[in-house]
């Protein structure tokens, strides 16, 4: 008896009377398609026992890549072959679709327009019952005194508001400081980086409530480009409320000082003191 492994495969030939109707295989492709988009014979393929796949190249340019397969199939003890199935295939470098995602992992910030809905599904991660906190994320006990290892009393993540049942919880707040440090309103945009001073330092400046107030907050400079926007502390604008043009600064810098409350007489050549002081008074007199 002889052992045959199960992981040992035999490569399948192609049936030969089937490989040999190339003219039927492409006349059912032309019938299909039409002559102008079907091209050179590519080769065949062994499907199983006395099946086999034709491949045609296509010529139409909207699929560049792609080829028509063609089986065709003939009865055991017959010479007689019949055409199974033609289809349009991608070959190895074909273009093809992108994957199908699904609608909620393809939403990107600025998608959601007016009159449009995206509610938070149940199990979101970003947020937690506002009741049975634990841990990062309690919030139900801010009331009582507590110790942010400073010696103060501890600051909420967040204050419970009457009419919600979720909060944003621990991964959700992180998720948020992340993208907003790293946004635009952030210290590594060049509008930060011109600045004169940063925001924790400027009277627009209106910090966040709970822990995120701790590095964000938000502008209330009509003027400033980042108005209304929640912004991080170490940020930046011209607009800062601090902040003083070249000119009002060289000013400040050689700015006089007059002493009001006494002067010195000093002789000039040609001039003595009693004429510089007393010669104006008496021709006033006249």
């Amino acid at each position: 008896m002889v052992a045959v492994s199960p992981s040992r495969t035999r490569t399948r030939e192609p049936d030969q009377v089937c490989a040999e109707a190339v003219g039927l295989a492409r006349d059912a492709v032309v019938a299909v398609a039409g002559p102008a988009v079907v091209g050179d014979h590519l080769g065949v393929r062994a499907e199983a026992e006395r099946v086999v796949t034709h491949l045609f190249a296509c010529a139409d340019p909207a699929y560049a890549g792609w080829r028509w397969a063609v089986t065709v199939a003939r009865a055991p003890r017959s010479k007689g072959v019949t055409v199974d199935e033609t289809v349009l295939l991608p070959g190895p470098g074909a273009m093809l679709a992108p994957d199908w995602v699904p609608w909620q992992d393809r939403l990107r910030p600025g998608d959601l327009g007016v009159g449009d809905l995206l509610p938070a599904p149940p199990d979101d991660e970003r947020l937690v019952p506002l009741v049975g906190l634990e841990g990062d994320d309690a919030v139900t006990d801010w009331f009582a005194d507590g110790d942010d290892g400073d010696g103060g009393p501890a600051e909420p993540a967040e204050l419970p508001v009457l009419g919600r049942s979720r909060v944003l919880s621990a991964l959700g707040r992180e998720s948020a400081a992340e993208r907003w440090h790293s946004s635009e309103h952030g210290p590594r945009s060049p509008l930060a980086h011109a600045a004169p001073a940063q925001c924790v330092s400027c009277g627009f400046f209106v910090p966040l409530s709970g822990e995120l107030g701790r590095l964000f907050g938000a502008c209330a400079n009509a003027y400033a480009p980042d108005d209304g926007r929640v912004v991080s502390a170490d940020h930046g604008c011209g607009a800062h409320s601090e902040s003083v043009t070249a000119e009002s600064a060289a000013a400040r810098a050689v700015a006089p000082v007059i002493d009001e409350f006494g002067y010195d007489l000093v002789d000039l050549p040609g001039i003595s003191v009693e004429e510089t002081v007393f010669e104006p008074l008496s021709r006033g007199a006249d």
